[in-house]
């Protein structure tokens, strides 16, 4: 028997007076899956995840958490005991310690003694902030923080955990730290969704990724499928000199179907569309040419340059 989604959405749809922020997204998230949401400034991704954490009433649609349908009113809160969320604006307080702090939301979610103190010591751990609980939250770093707020958010031990934005404004070692918790919850099992506009960050950490658009969710696949279907196969070709050769072997290569010069005329950007074979063709065939060839590797098209894409087949 087919498990049901972790997260499905049916029909979503959210209107600010003339405004239709998200528009009727059909949305499906498989547990365990990190999902991560893109899209423009003004895209819906926060009102969409406002509605799955409760926190925003659909105008209409429906919310279905583990099979089960999520509503705003008290008629099943402990659907809501499932949910995790960070939202990109959350208040610190700075005037509490560390241990404070956590101490303040484990009792507001009920964890009772001798557990309550063991899973503020889990999520210290798990953040890496286990040096810094009797310093006041004043005297933070911002990664650190975001950390603690992360700590805050999974006290309760949710099993679905909404993430927006959560690496805004963090630096790169910062990012490096907060995208390791993430892959070690998801490692536990918890099934994740995160918004953020540092597709880089995604392209490590999710599984799924969906693609907003003027409020509709206009791609949602595997990132593999993604990658499959839309990201353009590349061969990065650095010379020592032999330019005019090198294009004419490349010409002669029916799997090169375009490329781009640097300015120095030193470097190609290749188009490619044959497979590793191909690829060792070709770089035999430049060295058979006497061609000085410095530097030759395969890539793949990233994660942001298949959204850029995405987004001007959308504007035209």
């Amino acid at each position: 028997m087919k498990s049901e989604p972790a997260i499905a959405t049916i029909g979503l749809t959210k209107r600010f007076e003339k405004h239709i922020a998200v528009n009727d997204v059909d949305l499906q998230v498989k547990k365990g899956d990190v999902y991560g949401l893109i899209g423009p400034n003004g895209a819906g991704k926060t009102t969409l995840i406002r509605m799955l954490a409760a926190a925003e009433t659909p105008t209409k649609g429906e919310i279905y958490l583990n099979g089960d349908r999520l509503l705003i009113d008290d008629s099943n809160r402990y659907l809501k005991q499932y949910l995790g969320y960070l939202p990109d604006d959350f208040p610190l307080y700075d005037d509490l310690t560390v241990i404070d702090y956590l101490e303040y939301f484990a009792r507001l979610y009920k964890l009772k003694q001798p557990w309550r103190r063991r899973r503020i010591q889990e999520v210290l751990e798990l953040v890496n902030l286990e040096s810094k609980v009797n310093s006041l939250i004043a005297t933070l770093s911002r990664g650190m923080k975001q950390r603690l707020s992360l700590a805050r958010t999974i006290i309760h031990q949710p099993i679905i955990l909404l993430l927006d934005e959560p690496v805004s404004g963090l630096d790169p070692i910062a990012r490096m730290e907060f995208r390791e918790t993430i892959k070690t919850l998801q490692e536990a099992g918890m099934t994740i969704i995160i918004s953020s506009h540092v597709l880089s960050d995604l392209a490590e950490l999710c599984t799924s990724v969906g693609i907003m658009e003027l409020g509709c969710l206009v791609e949602s696949t595997s990132l593999q499928n993604l990658y499959s279907r839309l990201s353009r196969q590349q061969i990065i070709i650095k010379i020592l000199g032999e330019g005019e050769k090198l294009e004419v072997e490349l010409r002669n290569c029916d799997t090169v179907k375009a490329w781009e010069k640097s300015p120095d005329g030193e470097t190609i950007k290749v188009e490619f569309t044959g497979d590793n074979q191909d690829s060792a063709n070709l770089l035999k065939s430049l060295i058979d040419a006497n061609i000085p060839v410095s530097n030759f590797h395969c890539q793949q098209e990233d994660l942001e340059t298949i959204f850029l894409k995405l987004g001007h087949k959308q504007v035209s």
